[in-house]
C-alpha cells in the first residue's frame, strides 16, 4: 500500500506524529511519505490521513 502527501501540506506534523513509520518531514519542512504502508501500520496511516487538517494525504489501497 502506498501513501502520498500532495502539495498544500502546511507542515503541521499531525501525520508525522501519528504514523512516523510512513511519514516524515522533508528538507523543505513539508511532510512526505517515505515508506510503504506495511500491514501493521495501515490503521495509523489511515488515521493520519483522516486527521490531516488540509486533506493532502492519499492512500492507494
Amino acid at each position: 500500500m502506498k501513501a502520498t502527501v500532495n502539495e498544500g501540506c502546511i507542515s503541521c506534523g499531525m501525520c508525522v506524529a501519528t504514523c512516523p513509520e510512513v511519514f516524515r518531514f522533508n528538507e523543505d519542512g513539508a511532510a512526505e511519505a517515505y515508506a510503504e504502508v506495511e500491514p501493521q501500520c495501515v490503521s495509523t496511516a489511515k488515521q493520519a490521513r483522516d486527521d490531516c487538517p488540509v486533506s493532502v494525504i492519499d492512500i492507494n489501497e
